[in-house]
C-alpha cells in the first residue's frame, strides 16, 4: 500500500493501491504518495534473475503482482536490446558508467517512462476512462512521455517545457510529434514554473470540476508520480548484480551510485533501493551551478528565497525545487516533520534540518557542485580517449573524481556506478563547444560522428527532416484557459 508524505485530509482515504495512486497522483495537502513500508530483499534472491524478472520481482515485493506488469514490458522491444534495456563500459577497476539510454528518445526517462505509461493506457481501457495527463519537463520527461502516449486511445496529454530551457533536439523531439491527442506548451518561464503549475492544476478544485465535467481524468507522468519512480529503482538494483556477477565486487561489498540530479526522482530510486537493502553505501548527488541539492545535503538548508535558476550546459539539472527530496524527508523523519518542511518550502521558500536530521541524510547522500566550465572540460578529456559523453553525465563523472580525491589516502577505491543519464547527440552543442567548436546541433551532430566514428540513432537523424507544427508559446497564467480550449475541442 502507499501513504501520504503530509498525512490525511480527513476527506480521502489515508492509503491506495500502487494502481489508484497511478491514476490519481494527488494526495493530502499538496504531498505525494510513498510506499508505506519498504519490503526487504536478499541479493542471493535475485542475483541470476533478468532484467525483466527483476522487475517483476521487486513489483511483487511492494504488492504489485498483475499480468498488465507482464504486458507493460513489452515496451522495452523499442529498445535498443528488448531482454536488456541498458548496458554498462568499464572505464576503470573502480568507475562503471551505467547507460540508462537505449530507448527511443535516448534518454533515461525511458527506461521509466516507456513501462510506467503503457500500464497507464491499458488501465484505462480497462476503467474505460478518458485522462488527461499532465508532464512538465526540463528536457527529457517530456519526449519521453510524448512518445509513449502518441495516439494512444483514452489518453490526452498537455506536455508543458521552459521556453529556451532545453537543447534543439530535446525541443524538436517534443515539437515535431503530430499527433491529435498531444499538446506542447513552450512555458514563458523556467522548468520551476512549469512544475508549479502542473502542481497547481492538480490539486485545483476549479480545473478538477472543469475535466470532470468534461469526462476526464487526470493524472501525471512527472515523478510526482509514485508510478513514474517505482520502475526506476529497478535499474539501481542491477547495477550493484552487475558488478557482482562479473566479478568486479563480493557478496556485501558496498557500492556507490552517481546521480547527476535535477528533480531527485533518479536518485529517489537509488535511496529504494539502499532501503531494500541493496548494499549501496552512498547515493553520490551531482549539480551544476544551480546547486541547492548540494547545499541540502552538506549543510542541511533548503533555501531558494534569494536564488534564481541559472541556466547552464547541463540544463535537465536546471532545477531549484527538487520534489522527490519530499519522500527522502517522509521516509527518515515521518509525515508531521516533512509536512511542516514542506510548508515551510511553499510559504518561506526555505526550511533547515536540525542537526540529528542532517547527519542521517548523509548517512545516505553526499554532494558535489560543478561550473560549466568543469563539464567541458572532462568533455575534453573523455573525448581524447574517444569516449564521448553528454553534459549530465560530465557532472557524475566529476562527482567520482572529487569524491575520489576526498578519500585519496584509502588504500581502495569503493566500486562507482555512474548513471549515464542522455546519449551524447541530445546535447551535441555542448559537446562540439568542448571540443573547440562553435556549431548549431545539426553541424555538430555531423561533426561528433565524423571525427568520433559514431552513428546517429534514426529517431534523432529524422528530426531534422520534421516541421516542429506542435508548439505554442504561453505564460504560466494562460495555460489552465488553453487546456479548457483544447478539452472542448475534443470529440469523442
Amino acid at each position: 500500500m502507499l501513504v501520504e508524505t503530509r498525512g490525511n485530509n480527513k476527506l480521502r482515504s489515508s492509503k491506495c493501491s500502487f494502481f489508484e495512486a497511478i491514476l490519481n497522483p494527488q494526495a493530502s495537502f499538496n504531498g505525494l504518495w510513498s510506499l508505506e513500508t519498504i519490503p526487504k530483499i536478499d541479493i542471493k534472491d535475485i542475483q541470476n534473475l533478468s532484467y525483466n524478472d527483476l522487475l517483476k520481482f521487486v513489483f511483487k515485493t511492494i504488492d504489485v503482482d498483475s499480468s498488465l506488469i507482464d504486458k507493460a514490458l513489452n515496451s522495452y522491444k523499442n529498445f535498443d536490446n528488448s531482454d536488456m534495456p541498458l548496458n554498462y563500459n568499464k572505464i576503470s577497476s573502480s568507475l562503471f558508467i551505467q547507460n540508462l539510454f537505449t530507448g527511443p528518445t535516448r534518454a533515461f526517462k525511458d527506461m521509466a517512462m516507456q513501462p510506467f505509461c503503457s500500464l497507464l493506457c491499458d488501465l484505462s481501457l480497462i476503467e474505460n476512462k478518458k485522462y488527461l495527463i499532465l508532464t512538465a519537463t526540463s528536457g527529457d520527461t517530456g519526449p519521453s512521455t510524448l512518445e509513449a502516449i502518441k495516439n494512444k486511445p483514452n489518453i490526452y496529454g498537455i506536455c508543458m517545457y521552459p521556453n529556451n530551457g532545453t537543447s534543439d533536439v530535446q525541443r524538436r523531439q517534443m515539437t515535431t510529434i503530430d499527433a491529435k491527442n498531444i499538446r506542447v506548451i513552450a512555458i514563458d518561464g523556467n522548468f520551476d514554473d512549469a512544475q508549479n503549475t502542473l502542481k497547481t492544476l492538480l490539486s485545483s478544485n476549479e480545473f478538477r470540476n472543469f475535466t470532470t465535467k468534461r469526462g476526464f481524468f487526470i493524472s501525471a507522468t512527472n515523478s510526482v508520480n509514485f508510478g513514474r519512480i517505482a520502475f526506476q529503482i529497478i535499474y539501481h538494483i542491477h547495477s550493484y548484480l552487475y558488478l557482482l556477477n562479473n566479478g568486479c565486487i563480493k557478496h556485501n561489498e558496498t557500492i556507490n551510485i552517481i546521480v547527476p540530479s535535477g528533480n531527485f526522482g533518479n536518485a529517489l530510486g537509488a535511496f529504494y533501493a539502499k532501503l531494500m537493502g541493496v548494499p549501496i553505501n552512498k547515493i553520490i548527488i551531482a549539480t551544476n551551478a544551480n546547486d541547492v541539492l548540494c547545499e541540502f545535503i552538506n549543510k542541511g538548508v533548503y533555501d531558494i528565497s534569494s536564488r534564481h535558476l541559472i541556466k547552464t550546459n547541463s540544463p535537465a539539472m536546471d532545477i531549484l525545487k527538487s520534489s522527490n527530496i519530499e519522500r527522502v524527508l517522509f521516509h527518515l523523519f515521518g509525515d508531521i516533520r516533512t509536512k511542516e518542511l514542506m510548508e515551510s518550502l511553499e510559504i518561506n521558500k526555505k526550511y533547515i534540518l536540525n542537526t540529528e536530521e542532517l547527519l542521517t541524510i548523509q548517512q545516505y547522500f553526499s554532494a558535489y557542485s560543478f561550473s560549466d566550465n568543469d563539464v567541458l572540460n572532462i568533455i575534453k578529456d573523455y573525448a581524447s580517449k574517444n569516449i564521448i559523453i553528454d553534459p549530465h553525465t560530465a557532472n557524475g563523472i566529476l562527482a567520482y573524481e572529487k569524491n575520489k580525491d576526498v578519500y585519496k589516502n584509502h588504500s581502495t577505491y569503493i566500486k562507482s556506478i555512474v548513471c549515464s543519464t542522455a546519449e551524447w547527440s541530445k546535447f551535441a552543442t555542448t559537446i562540439s563547444k568542448a571540443l573547440g567548436q562553435n556549431l548549431n546541433d545539426k553541424d555538430s551532430i555531423e561533426f561528433i560522428c565524423k571525427n568520433y566514428n559514431l552513428e546517429l540513432h534514426q529517431n534523432i537523424a529524422k528530426l531534422f527532416n520534421k516541421n516542429e507544427t506542435n508548439n505554442i508559446i504561453l505564460k504560466k497564467e494562460q495555460i489552465q484557459d488553453y487546456i479548457y480550449s483544447f478539452l472542448d475541442s475534443i470529440k469523442d
